[in-house]
């Protein structure tokens, strides 16, 4: 089985948000090249070929998975508002 390497401790972990696309990068250090690896459930692992460490994650459709989930197991509570009462 290969192995893949997870240091302890990043001091820098940076990240971005395409809000039109709705993807999250997460890179621990500095962005660099990578070959990505599908887990599922949306998540991307990136690992960089040569060393195999793991130094990101794309999580694909983080804010409407989130919305949704939250909108079936929370009770969505909307204000009507009101019109002015005309004297």
């Amino acid at each position: 089985m290969e192995t893949l390497n997870i240091s302890e401790k990043k001091n820098k972990i940076k990240w971005d948000y395409d809000g039109e696309a709705d993807i999250l990068y997460i890179s621990f250090g500095n962005p660099k090249n990578a070959e990505g690896v599908d887990i599922g459930e949306g998540t991307i692992i990136r690992i960089r070929p040569d060393t195999k460490e793991i130094i990101g994650l794309t999580i694909l459709n983080p804010l409407n998975r989130t919305l949704s989930s939250l909108s079936g197991k929370h009770k969505v509570i909307r204000k009507k508002k009101q019109s002015p009462v005309a004297k």
